[in-house]
């Protein structure tokens, strides 16, 4: 299929190369075009707008950073592309912009569904990201080989756009409260004077046990954050599941308190290191 990446940030440029290796025809653009070149050495072709890639697309992926941004590439590019074209929301930008791009899409006559990433640089290169889907079924099945180049597997939240934007603002509420809590326990353990390693092999192979905690976890000792999902990213999401919790009737205790320590950390220079840096964010200054 033919397929525009409209944003080649981490997980664009990672979903690009995926769709490129698994034999779509790829093109990419980026409001910076220098942060999209790289992707022409990999036979991906890189243009200078929105309108430029959408043009011919089969599928156009909205792989951007906030609603604003969607709002703005959609009412920039969406006349230029085919008619036939289904545009596929990936970008985690909370309910309530979904709700404003959803009833765009619809001014505007643009078949639309959302396709939530799961997952972060490595999986995204990988073509090993869980896609959260949702929006009318036979526009799922539609797109569902470029849903199956990105991902080792779609879970369909539903047939209203908003469903897997709300599905991926729960899992990244665990992801969010795992990681802080590795770094609590990581952090805990150095303070009493213990290797903090112990914590890892301690909980290794029982059921409390999560990979994810001895991947962040060993970033957390080492102090070494290359970024697969940058810290200031996850505070915006934290930032939309706070918005989102008085319609769930969510008492947002936990939440504001991962905002507080995700922020300290930002505020010691970790924002666009990976989210295992929160580890900073429990040490006293």
């Amino acid at each position: 299929m033919r397929v525009a990446v409209l944003g080649t940030g981490i997980m664009g440029q990672g979903v690009a190369r995926s769709l490129h290796r698994e034999g779509h025809e790829v093109t990419a653009w980026n409001r910076t075009r220098e942060r999209a070149e790289p992707l022409a050495a990999d036979g991906i072709t890189v243009v200078d707008t929105a309108e430029e890639a959408v043009a011919e697309a089969d599928v156009v992926l909205l792989v951007l950073f906030d609603g604003d941004a969607v709002l703005e590439v959609l009412d920039a590019a969406a006349q230029a592309g085919p008619a036939s074209a289904v545009w596929v929301q990936a970008s985690t930008i909370g309910l309530e912009a979904t709700s404003r791009v959803v009833a765009r899409a619809d001014e505007l006559g643009v078949d639309l569904i959302e396709a939530m990433m799961l997952g972060t640089k490595k999986p995204a290169a990988d073509g090993k990201l869980v896609m959260l889907a949702a929006g009318p079924t036979a526009l799922v099945e539609r797109v569902a080989p470029v849903l199956d180049a990105m991902g080792a597997k779609t879970v369909t939240a539903g047939d209203r756009v908003g469903a897997g934007t709300a599905l991926k603002l729960a899992a990244n509420a665990w992801i969010a409260s795992v990681t802080a809590a590795t770094a609590q326990s990581i952090a805990l353990a150095e303070g009493l004077g213990l290797d903090p390693q112990l914590f890892l092999d301690a909980i290794s192979g029982g059921q409390s046990d999560t990979p994810y905690a001895h991947v962040k976890g060993a970033s957390m000792i080492a102090g070494d954050y290359p970024a697969q999902f940058a810290l200031d990213g996850l505070r915006k999401d934290i930032d939309l599941m706070r918005a989102a919790a008085p319609g769930a009737s969510l008492d947002p205790t936990l939440l504001d308190a991962l905002a507080e320590v995700f922020a300290a950390a930002s505020e010691r220079g970790h924002g666009g290191d990976d989210i295992a840096a929160v580890r900073a964010g429990f040490t006293a200054s």
